[in-house]
């Protein structure tokens, strides 16, 4: 997303106002990216380890607020034009909190009547959906994790919103390198596969990394996220992200940089661009 999102209210940092079972002085990696779109709704260990984040970004040449905005564009470049091309279901699974032109609104805005499911652990980031959502029949916040993806589909509430006898797209845009576990990934992305029917799509990005990236920039970013409420970070190779769509027909232009998939304006994919957040949109067949 190219906008930074306005402010809403006070900063998170009275801890009397952390919802029931949200510990304030543990980072969260919702509460975290909402700090880079610029956003309130984040505590001071949240703030203070993205920070860190930002401060190893700089260390790369990279800019972590435009990298976030940037995955943020492709994620609502994607979902436009699966709703101009007609999808008009979307599940969202790790979200994320609320920010300016959220899921629902861009599919609505090309898809008047699309249903959408937000998925998310974080009892703060159902707190701010369900309220924005309140008036909004159409869109629903559930609690769910991208680890259990049966649960999310077999959940009463989400088959009542989705028909899963009907193309639907599900969107996982920077959740996968929170799974460190690479059997665990591959599992929860070909259980997802497996649910899917013809005409569904599969929006992913992924943090990617190369041998060229120094070893201890990696072991720096992996202590900071060790420390979060997700437990760690880990980048994959472009092999590996690929895969992830094994059995779907990904879309031109393929897997990409994010910011290089179809842009509003012209970016060019150069040759050595093999870091940062690469995303892709596979179909199924």
């Amino acid at each position: 997303m190219k906008a930074v999102p306005q402010a809403r209210g006070r900063r998170l940092d009275d801890s009397r106002r952390a919802p029931e079972g949200v510990d304030p002085t543990v980072p969260n990696i919702a509460r975290m990216y909402d700090y880079y779109l610029g956003g309130k709704d984040n505590f001071a260990a949240d703030r203070e380890a993205a920070e860190k984040m930002l401060a190893i970004g700089r260390q790369m040449g990279n800019d972590g607020r435009e990298v976030a905005r940037e995955n943020r564009g492709f994620l609502q470049r994607a979902v436009r034009h699966l709703a101009e091309s007609g999808i008009t279901q979307f599940v969202d699974i790790g979200a994320g909190l609320p920010t300016q032109e959220n899921v629902h609104q861009v599919a609505r805005r090309h898809a008047p009547g699309a249903r959408v499911v937000y998925v998310d652990n974080d009892p703060v980031v159902l707190t701010h959906a369900r309220a924005l959502l309140a008036d909004n029949p159409e869109t629903i916040a559930v609690a769910g994790d991208v680890r259990d993806p049966d649960a999310v589909f077999d959940d009463p509430e989400v088959r009542a919103h989705i028909d899963f006898a009907r193309p639907f797209a599900v969107l996982l845009v920077s959740v996968l390198h929170f799974v460190t576990d690479d059997e665990d990934a591959d599992r929860i992305v070909a259980r997802i596969r497996e649910r899917m029917v013809p005409g569904c799509h599969l929006v992913l990005s992924h943090i990617l990394t190369t041998d060229e990236v120094a070893e201890e920039v990696v072991e720096e970013s992996k202590k900071v996220y060790a420390a979060t409420s997700s437990g760690g970070l880990v980048g994959r190779p472009f092999k590996r992200i690929e895969a992830f769509f094994d059995g779907l027909e990904i879309l031109e232009p393929g897997l990409v940089p994010v910011q290089a998939w179809r842009p509003d304006v012209p970016w060019e994919v150069q040759a050595d661009d093999r870091t940062g957040i690469f995303g892709a949109v596979g179909g199924m067949p």
